[in-house]
């Protein structure tokens, strides 16, 4: 599929010339952090250098007071306490971490994880009555409840208290809970609304500690966890996530969990600098396969262990289940392609939406991610699940899956989720009105252009430009994510050396070895996939290049190589 190259806005030049010289950077440099809203010398002492002390104090949070005065009292009433969690990366990194550190304080715990399959996503009567027949009278849920009005009202009949930690968009009614801490709630205050749910978990953690006079830095021991929810629930990597994000990267390099570290292992990730990407692609699918495959529970007695020969032996486990997961997810994503292209209505349709009752249900999320890169446009995965169609939707840059889903709302048992993922469940027989409105919907709001994979150019640099100084200063805008992506960039009438080749075992890559007018620098670069473009390379013409920087490590050398991500032949005659 073609991709849109957008060019971001131009920036100031007066604006880029002050910060370049406040800050002894050059002037592309400066561009980029312009881009990511830091505009002065503080703006930039802060990003290159994050500090804990930058945290923002855990009682802006609305409830938070409530929260804690709750726990307190638990605590010395000596009740037993339940720690409740999704069974994504988020859910079971939260009750890893609040589980973990309040034991060292309080043993009289719990912790509980619902069945992907027998009870869903969310607070469950399963788990409240789990609760009650083990005598806890507090629930602390983590990455969900803000929108379990009706269960932990239930739940207080029993004799059950709720403290909400989440960070999804509540609904109209929040429930009554003891306290509620969700930074999305309308009447919160609280400076950073995109916290992950392990940050909520945190924060609340940190509001313990300063009441209690505990050392935080014992809480910032656990801040691997907070880093592996960061990437893998996607929220922007400004701000406090961050700092966040930073130091638990950094602890996750210097010093993992045990159960992190065994993970590390399994995967043969040893030996090299983790970034934000290997916790996407690497740790995270790991740990989400236990509650895909098996049970969420496995992942947080994973993370929770301090025996290593134990932690090593769940971590195989998992690892078995994350390749069962491959393999479904596979079978799948080709079953749900099969039946798009065979479908001229599908096809020429501005939304997927598809149910199959025997598709697994650990694997919907994924394979909905995966039509939506291949087709590029609104879509929802659904399969059966207790009598119900339930199931996972993915949106495409900038188009609001949300709004689109809650259009639909009086047709659904229940949803939840944010702008670009959601989750919903709804009677079967009523997929067909489903399908037909919320395909309507999106005709009615997306714009054409959203239907277009697009690739955001932050600068037109030349090749020149990328020197080892440029390159070391922008290795520091690091940690990548949502909201500070690595940059990209675009360089125009570059040429093949002469030495471009084909590579890899069928082929199908191309290794660059480029230059451009006026210049004698040879720059390297990788093209996986692009082996399609051979001739047009080895033809001599001019070319235009969109990429990103890379370290490229090999044989222990390290050099800069170039990751291209699209190429354009506008000079070929």
């Amino acid at each position: 599929m073609e991709k849109r190259w957008s060019i971001k806005d131009e920036v100031d030049e007066d604006l880029i010339l002050q910060l370049s010289h406040a800050i002894n950077v050059d002037e592309i440099l400066a561009k980029l952090l312009i881009q990511r809203n830091v505009t002065s010398f503080d703006d930039a002492k802060t990003y290159f250098r994050p500090s804990l002390e930058l945290l923002h104090d855990p009682f802006l949070m609305k409830d938070m007071d409530k929260a804690v005065k709750r726990l307190l009292s638990a605590i010395r009433n000596g009740e037993k306490i339940m720690i409740y969690g999704d069974y994504d990366v988020d859910g079971t990194t939260s009750v890893s971490l609040v589980y973990s550190f309040l034991r060292h304080y309080y043993q009289n715990l719990e912790f509980y994880i619902p069945d992907r399959y027998k009870e869903g996503y969310g607070i469950s009567m399963q788990g409240i009555e789990f609760a009650h027949d083990a005598g806890c009278h507090l629930i602390i849920s983590l990455d969900c409840g803000v929108k379990a009005v009706t269960k932990i009202a239930q739940a207080k009949k029993m004799g059950i208290d709720f403290i909400v930690c989440d960070h999804h968009t509540p609904g109209s009614e929040l429930p009554d809970a003891a306290a509620c801490l969700d930074p999305k709630r309308h009447d919160c205050g609280y400076p950073e609304k995109e916290l992950s749910g392990c940050g909520v978990g945190f924060k609340f953690m940190q509001a313990f500690c300063r009441t209690m006079n505990y050392p935080e830095d014992d809480l910032y021991e656990y801040l691997d966890l907070v880093a592996v929810s960061i990437a893998s629930d996607i929220v922007p990597i400004t701000g406090e996530n961050r700092i966040l994000a930073a130091f638990g990267l950094d602890k996750l390099n210097k010093n993992p969990r045990t159960g992190l570290k065994s993970i590390i292992q399994i995967a043969n990730m040893e030996h090299r600098e983790f970034l934000i990407s290997d916790i996407v692609f690497k740790i995270g699918p790991r740990i989400n396969a236990a509650g895909r495959i098996e049970s969420g529970r496995d992942a947080v007695e994973l993370l929770i262990s301090e025996d290593k020969s134990l932690a090593e032996k769940m971590s195989q486990d998992i690892n078995v289940c994350n390749e069962t997961r491959k393999d479904l997810d596979r079978l799948t994503t080709q079953e749900a392609l099969d039946l798009i292209d065979t479908s001229e209505e599908m096809k020429a349709q501005k939304t997927t939406v598809l149910f199959k009752p025997d598709w697994h249900k650990g694997v919907i999320g994924i394979v909905a991610s995966r039509l939506t890169d291949s087709y590029y446009r609104p879509t929802v995965i659904l399969t059966q699940s207790q009598g119900m169609a339930t199931g996972s939707a993915r949106s495409v840059e900038g188009f609001d899956l949300y709004k689109a889903i809650e259009s639909c709302s009086d047709l659904l048992v229940n949803f939840g989720g944010h702008m670009y993922a959601a989750g919903l469940t709804m009677q079967i027989e009523k997929i067909p009105e489903f399908t037909r409105r919320f395909n309507k919907y999106v005709e009615e709001n997306i714009l054409p252009e959203q239907l277009i994979p697009q690739i955001e150019i932050d600068a037109e640099i030349m090749l020149k430009d990328i020197t080892p100084k440029f390159f070391r200063i922008l290795k520091q805008f690091t940690p990548y994510g949502p909201g500070n992506m690595k940059p990209v960039f675009i360089t125009r009438r570059v040429v093949d050396y002469g030495t471009s080749k084909l590579v890899g075992k069928d082929r199908d890559h191309v290794k660059l070895e480029l230059i451009e007018e006026g210049s004698a620098t040879i720059m390297q670069g990788i093209g996986f996939g692009m082996g399609k473009y051979i001739k047009q390379i080895k033809s001599g013409d001019y070319f235009d290049i969109c990429y990103t920087i890379e370290e490229n490590v090999f044989n222990g050398n390290t050099s800069i190589q170039l990751m291209i991500k699209d190429m354009r032949f506008p000079y070929s005659v």
